[in-house]
């Protein structure tokens, strides 16, 4: 569905630029874009290499393994329904420990891999469980330390100190995550007293 409002957009705007007399702007907005969407691509890949290679040191040391170990009794009061030993719950505190760190895109990885167990103990259903709408919740509203990519945004722009907003991304995450978490925990329980669970 998103693909056909993005289309629409851009053959709306191309359009207004040829009624309008503004076809010269759109081209050289196109090709502008075009060339900071490679110079931003480069920045940001430079700083993700620099924090895979940090968290695949974590991983070789032992240091992923103890902060996941440090997550597992949250994470097994926040997905009862996920037995602890389970595939999933690896999955999820996978999930968890990346989006932390600020690695969003290799926590996307580690999701899907997390729904799909989550879809098997929940016996193939096309509805989704309690466990998997607390991990959408918990992946949406991430509690972030490090913001790797908006780190790499100002360093590519320019900022004097690009690295001043962790201080306030750890506040502002901390609340959307105790925000989604609530949510949850109150549409979970007032769907169990209409009966529905």
């Amino acid at each position: 569905m998103i693909h056909l409002i993005w289309m629409f957009m851009l053959i709306a705007g191309i359009v207004t630029a040829m009624f309008t007399g503004r076809m010269e702007e759109v081209t050289e907005a196109i090709f502008t874009g075009a060339e900071e969407a490679v110079v931003l691509c480069f920045g940001l890949i430079s700083v993700m290499v620099f924090w895979l290679g940090i968290m695949n040191i974590m991983k070789s040391s032992g240091l992923l393994k103890s902060f996941t170990n440090m997550l597992r009794p949250i994470a097994v009061k926040l997905f009862p329904d996920v037995p602890a030993n389970h595939p999933a719950m690896g999955y999820i505190l996978s999930n968890i420990s990346a989006n932390i760190m600020g690695l969003g895109n290799a926590a996307t990885p580690m999701g899907i891999k997390a729904v799909k167990e989550l879809r098997r103990l929940n016996g193939d259903k096309e509805e989704a469980s309690r466990s998997m709408i607390t991990l959408m919740a918990l992946n949406t509203a991430s509690l972030t330390l490090i913001p790797t990519t908006i780190i790499a945004i100002r360093m590519n722009y320019g900022s004097a100190s690009p690295a001043e907003i962790v201080g306030t991304t750890i506040f502002a995450t901390g609340c959307s995550t105790i925000a989604a978490l609530c949510i949850d925990r109150y549409f979970y329980h007032r769907k169990l007293k209409k009966g529905r669970i």
